[in-house]
């Protein structure tokens, strides 16, 4: 299965009737593996700080969580696995796997949880895969 198939199948996927904005699979070195057409185009130092929020939970949470020039406030997730965020009625997921990260992007209707759901599914699946 390609990549942009796991983002078209299992990220951008329905869910109660509600679809995230946006998705993407992108290694640690911030290359994008695959995107939904909707994923903000990112500065390479925005995964390099998410990065570093992996490895030192919390680092983000004094400046906020950037990407595509669009500023998150950071929220509780799981230090080293999981970085969530939120901005207005929408938000952002954030899951670490061995060598990638998923972002899933939403709005309302969707909620952080079915956001979280989605996203961490696969980030599971990834891992499971040793990927």
């Amino acid at each position: 299965m390609s990549w942009q198939t796991y983002v078209e199948e299992h990220l951008m996927c329905e869910i109660d009737g509600q679809h995230l904005t946006a998705a993407a699979i992108v290694g640690h070195d911030g290359s994008v593996w695959a995107q939904s057409s909707s994923f903000p185009q990112f500065k390479p130092e925005e995964i390099t700080n998410i990065m570093n929020d992996f490895a030192e939970p919390g680092s983000l949470a004094p400046t906020g969580l950037y990407l595509g020039s669009t500023k998150y406030m950071v929220i509780q997730g799981e230090p080293g696995a999981v970085i969530r965020g939120k901005k207005g009625s929408g938000g952002i997921t954030i899951k670490k796997t061995n060598q990638a990260l998923i972002f899933g992007i939403y709005d309302e209707p969707m909620t952080p949880g079915q956001c979280n759901m989605v996203v961490e599914r696969l980030g599971d699946y990834l891992i499971d895969q040793g990927l």
